[in-house]
Formats: C-alpha cells, sequence, structure tokens
C-alpha cells in the first residue's frame, strides 16, 4: 500500500504534543502505520547496568509517530499528497501545493547486493 511519507522525507507534526515541529523520517513501519522523525517526540531511557557498561545510562530515544499525524513539507509548509500514474505505469507522488512531484531519496535495501563505484 502506497504512503504519504517514506523515509528521508522532511515532515512537520501537525498533531500532538509535538505539533509544530519538523525533522526528517529516519523509518517508517507499515504494520504499525508510525514513522520514526529524528529530533521529535523524544522519550528518556534508562539503561540498566550490565557488565559492559556497570554504570548504566539514560538517553533520549525517539519514539514512533503516527502517520497521520504527519505531513510532508514542501517549500517550508505542510502539504497533503496525491498519486498520480505516469504514461509508463509508475505512481508519482505529487505535493497538492504545488502540484510538482515530491523528490524521492534512492536509499539503498537490506537485501541489495549492487556494488558502490568509486572514482
Amino acid at each position: 500500500m502506497a504512503r504519504h511519507v517514506r523515509a528521508g522525507d522532511m515532515v512537520i507534526v501537525t498533531a500532538g504534543s509535538e505539533k509544530g515541529k519538523t525533522g526528517e523520517v529516519s523509518s517508517v513501519n507499515p504494520k504499525a502505520e508510525t514513522v520514526i522523525v529524528k529530533g521529535v517526540n523524544l522519550r528518556t531511557k534508562h539503561i540498566r547496568p550490565t557488565q559492559r557498561s556497570p554504570q548504566g545510562a539514560v538517553v533520549q530515544v525517539e519514539a514512533p509517530i503516527h502517520i497521520s499525524n504527519v505531513s510532508p513539507v514542501v517549500d517550508g509548509k505542510p502539504t497533503r499528497v496525491r498519486f498520480e500514474q505516469r504514461s509508463d505505469g509508475s505512481k508519482v507522488r505529487v505535493a497538492v501545493r504545488s502540484g510538482q512531484p515530491i523528490a524521492t531519496i534512492a536509499r539503498k535495501r537490506k537485501g541489495d547486493k549492487s556494488k558502490t563505484e568509486t572514482i
């Protein structure tokens, strides 16, 4: 199923206690319909002392946000997303505010075995 937000997109939080904050989507969980946004919705996690770290720790961790509570940012403003079908049959995400396609960052997938070339 197509999602209006993908990993690497800049988004703004539109609802909840973090409303108005912007950040980059680091991951999307399609099953739970949540996203993790860098630097937004931080929670404090206490790490138990172990042999590796005898002191333990208190760290800030980004918590998931429901996908309906974020919108992609285009030209500094939130926008809705429409899907259009190209003549070659592929789907493309289009920003409703500007009518322009939303740029998608090419990300390497886990099982991808393509080699990178060095120049």
